[in-house]
């Protein structure tokens, strides 16, 4: 039996990926939170930063899963965000692993972010897993210092590192641009977006637990960098289609040209809103899906019904 410590055990992929293992038997898990939940597998730590203890969560860990974070914030007001995500998300991810070497813990799974390597892509060079990082924002700035901290103590230590970065992770509870997508096509407000030819990769949650339970213990999945992803991409435009599909209900889209979007939108002071809409973002899996033996178990159209059918 592996036993694994998992943070982040709240959020989205903390808790699909404890209600997964919850149903093999080959996996422990024990969870270090902020604040003490019901069990003996539950361990409070407090807020994660480089003092946070994980020694008593750690006891007889295998793998660690580090899946909480600062997640990047639309509009920080804090007065220097990139601080602020470096308390969390690199000197707590670093100091979780460096008492993860003391325990004698085997791999450490870091689910990062597609941010690492930037916002944009052209229609032609998709994200690959080993391209210059090239982050844009204090979050994906903070991301790609933990990964480099991580990668620096694996070659000191021996500790596997493993990590994954996804774009955008939809499935139940979802939160942020992809639930106010999902609140507009439920109440039938007409969008502007009917006309829009980008592409942006996804992943859903049941594709992003299969990956990372796939580098549990791979053993070519050491020391790498995985991008997630559905394998698929769609444009807003299908996004939208697709979302409403799911829900049972019409989409209700007016062809607007995209170079009148992006004006209007620069004009309101909204280029980065128009980006994520309009812009496209793509990801290669074929690195993940090559070395892990690995494919997305569910198509994206399969996995935005899935999402909305343990919604209801």
């Amino acid at each position: 039996m592996i036993k694994i410590m998992l943070t982040g055990a709240n959020g989205l992929v903390g808790s699909a990926l404890i209600a997964s293992l919850a149903y093999d038997s080959g996996f422990q898990v024990v969870t270090a939170v902020r604040k003490r939940g019901v069990g003996p597998d539950c361990f409070a730590v407090g807020d994660i930063d480089g003092h946070t203890d994980f020694s008593e969560a750690l006891a007889e860990v295998d793998v660690v899963i580090h899946a909480a974070a600062r997640v990047h914030i639309m509009r920080d007001e804090v007065d220097d965000p990139l601080a602020e995500y470096r308390k969390v998300n690199v000197e707590g991810t670093l100091n979780l692993a460096r008492q993860a070497v003391a325990a004698a813990v085997r791999r450490f799974v870091f689910l990062s972010s597609i941010k690492v390597n930037g916002e944009a892509t052209d229609v032609v060079n998709p994200f690959q897993a080993d391209d210059v990082p090239a982050p844009e924002d204090a979050y994906g700035v903070s991301k790609l210092e933990a990964e480099q901290g991580l990668m620096k103590l694996a070659a000191e230590t021996g500790m596997e590192v493993v990590i994954i970065r996804p774009p955008l992770v939809y499935g139940p509870r979802v939160k942020g641009n992809f639930a106010s997508m999902i609140k507009l096509v439920d109440k039938g407000i007409p969008l502007p977006f009917g006309a829009i030819h980008n592409k942006r990769s996804l992943v859903g949650i049941d594709n992003l637990i299969d990956l990372i339970i796939r580098c549990i213990d791979h053993p070519a999945a050491a020391n790498q960098v995985f991008l997630a992803g559905d394998g698929e991409d769609f444009s807003t435009t299908e996004l939208l289609c697709g979302v409403g599909e799911a829900m049972g209900k019409p989409a209700r889209l007016i062809p607007v040209p995209a170079g009148m979007l992006q004006f209007g939108a620069t004009l309101l002071g909204k280029k980065a809103m128009a980006q994520r809409l309009l812009g496209s973002l793509q990801v290669d899996i074929s690195k993940t899906c090559e070395l892990l033996d690995w494919k997305p178990p569910y198509t994206a159209r399969e996995g935005l019904r899935r999402c909305f059918e343990r919604s209801n």
